[in-house]
């Protein structure tokens, strides 16, 4: 079939001396050797064939020298014994430059400014140059050059504000200054480093005191805040201190990169600490802490000594805060008089050294999420708040949380059981609550059960565990309280306890009890006793004196002795009391015998 028109068919120039021209080829005629497709230029203004040679591969493209000419009129015909195409190209040379790439990049430093120079082989050309530089943090930035230099063979650019000590990659392009018609290829790729300069910011630092006898101990740390750059090699810092009042020679030690902590010893007298980082050129400017004095006269340590305990009672309290899936939250009360505010704490608290931490928070900030990669659950964390001000700190608050709460690790072990009838007192005094469980110690379950019965006791709420035991559970939401009395039990009953801690975490699961056997109840005792064996008792002995019994209750005669007619008025003949006759008047009187008669 016949061949299809040449399509983007273009022309340009590197030198204005020789043109290419470029095109695409149509699709197959399929028409091979002999018949395949010819291409043939023409320039329609001289009259002449366009003496190139046409190769094809992605593209076809065919050079000449053009000579003096500046304006062309390019036909480009494809043809076959089906067809001929053709397509045309109308252009001003010194409109169609395509500049050859920059080439040997140098370059001249500064601590901030870069000036890259770079060769080109377009001479007599003006040209408009582009660098493209990539940034450390990977964004890249492009700059255009100004200086177009029409009758030299270089070029530069001069790269301002930059980090000191910081690598750029720098590469160029350029185009015609004048008609610009496309950029060139890139030039190779350049990296170049700053130089060194002053370590800028300052470092972020911190400590720790421990009052020793005679003085205190002070543990320094250090680290390269977020605003502090080295801005060079070889990175070592120095440790500066000593007494505030006296202005004594001060003492100084310097540390390698490797190290960011050391411990000093100092007396009792105000101190003045400043840590800087030194690079090859020189100091980054101090940091500071000021360590107050713990010596003064009588009156100030009484004033001291009341405000501290004022403090005590009143600001640190430490207090309870929680975790979420992103850390361990807190909040502390703003005071208008600090610069700034730190929260320190341990990332290892059952270690020595704990490895420290600390943060810094602006005058505005009231609250703060800690986290950490090496906070775990049940680990109990330490916070402490202190206010800064013109480098002297206070500590403010103390908080204390776990990142999640997880169940205890141990239960309470009962060391006491005093029981009665019916109750059962049980003491665990020694159970910890601190720093050693895995979650805060919120209070006590004991949980009961007869070894037959469901739950039915006073008091006590229904449990079933997951093996269907039914318990008795019983609540104690004060952790300091390791001692409860259950009562409502059964005398002479055999229970099975158990006491369990809960926290935020809840609690483990039971698998082990104490048993007990309740008494036999005294009082019923005393009772069976008295309605049973003091009766028997009583009867056994009536009826083994039967007849004393009877003469002294129910004679067959009754004594006048015993006789309510001896209540009047007594005359006595010795010792026996006689009744006058007078002083009663019988309805009847009978003597049954002469021995009764003598008897009386």
């Amino acid at each position: 079939e016949s061949p299809d028109a040449p399509s983007d068919f273009s022309c340009q120039t590197q030198d204005m001396r020789t043109v290419t021209c470029t095109w695409s080829q149509g699709g197959d005629t399929y028409l091979y050797g002999c018949h395949s497709p010819k291409y043939t230029l023409y320039e329609e203004f001289s009259q002449k064939k366009v003496p190139c040679t046409v190769s094809c591969s992605e593209q076809c493209s065919c050079s000449w020298d053009i000579g003096q000419q500046k304006i062309l009129n390019i036909t480009v015909t494809v043809e076959n014994p089906l067809g001929k195409k053709t397509a045309t190209d109308v252009f001003d040379v010194t409109h169609r430059i395509y500049p050859a790439a920059p080439s040997q990049l140098w370059e001249e430093c500064t601590d901030t400014k870069i000036t890259l120079y770079w060769k080109h082989q377009n001479k007599g050309i003006e040209l408009f140059c582009q660098t493209e530089v990539l940034l450390p943090d990977g964004k890249v930035e492009l700059h255009n050059s100004s200086d177009t230099h029409l009758h030299y063979a270089s070029q530069s650019i001069t790269l301002d504000g930059l980090q000191p000590y910081t690598e750029y990659t720098t590469r160029v392009h350029c185009g015609a200054a004048k008609h610009f018609w496309r950029w060139s290829e890139w030039s190779e790729a350049q990296t170049i480093r700053t130089n060194e300069a002053i370590p800028s910011g300052k470092l972020d630092i911190w400590r720790e005191i421990t009052p020793v006898q005679g003085g205190r101990n002070v543990t320094l740390f250090w680290k390269q805040a977020p605003s502090f750059q080295a801005n060079g090699e070889n990175i070592s810092y120095e440790v500066t201190w000593g007494k505030v009042e006296d202005g004594s020679k001060s003492e100084s030690i310097s540390f390698s990169s490797a190290y960011n902590s050391t411990r000093i010893s100092i007396d009792n007298h105000s101190y003045r600490i400043s840590i800087t980082a030194k690079n090859n050129v020189n100091y980054s400017l101090p940091s500071v802490l000021i360590i107050p004095s713990t010596t003064g006269n009588s009156f100030q340590k009484i004033i001291t000594t009341m405000f501290c305990s004022f403090l005590e009672i009143k600001e640190l309290k430490e207090e309870q805060v929680n975790g979420t899936d992103d850390g361990i939250f807190i909040t502390w009360e703003p005071r208008h008089i600090y610069d700034n505010y730190i929260v320190d704490w341990c990332n290892f608290p059952m270690l020595q050294p704990c490895d420290l931490q600390w943060k810094r928070f602006g005058p505005n900030t009231s609250s703060a999420l800690i986290n950490s990669a090496a906070f775990i659950p049940g680990v109990r964390y330490n916070f402490q708040v202190y206010g800064s001000v013109a480098n002297k700190t206070s500590l403010l608050e103390k908080k204390t949380g776990f990142l999640r709460e997880l169940p205890p690790i141990l239960d309470p072990v009962v060391e006491k059981v005093e029981l009665t009838f019916n109750a059962v007192t049980l003491s665990w005094d020694s159970y910890p609550t601190n720093e050693s469980q895995s979650g805060f110690v919120r209070g006590y379950h004991v949980y009961v059960s007869p070894l037959q019965e469901d739950c039915s006791l006073k008091g006590s709420q229904k449990h079933v565990l997951p093996d269907d035991l039914v318990l008795c559970k019983y609540t104690i939401e004060n952790p300091e309280e390791k001692r409860y009395t259950v009562k409502h039990l059964l005398s002479n009953t055999k229970y099975k306890l158990v006491v369990k801690a809960y926290t935020g975490g809840g609690e483990t699961p039971i698998v082990k009890f104490i048993y007990i056997d309740t008494p036999l109840n005294s009082n019923m005792l005393y009772l069976l006793v008295l309605l049973v064996i003091v009766p028997a008792l009583v009867a056994a002995i009536c009826r083994w004196k039967m007849k004393w019994v009877k003469e002294c209750c129910c004679p067959v005669i009754p004594s006048p002795n015993k006789s309510k007619v001896l209540s009047f008025k007594e005359f006595k003949i010795g010792s026996e009391n006689v009744l006058k006759i007078s002083d009663c008047i019988p309805d009847i009187l009978a003597v049954d015998s002469k021995a009764e008669a003598q008897k009386l």
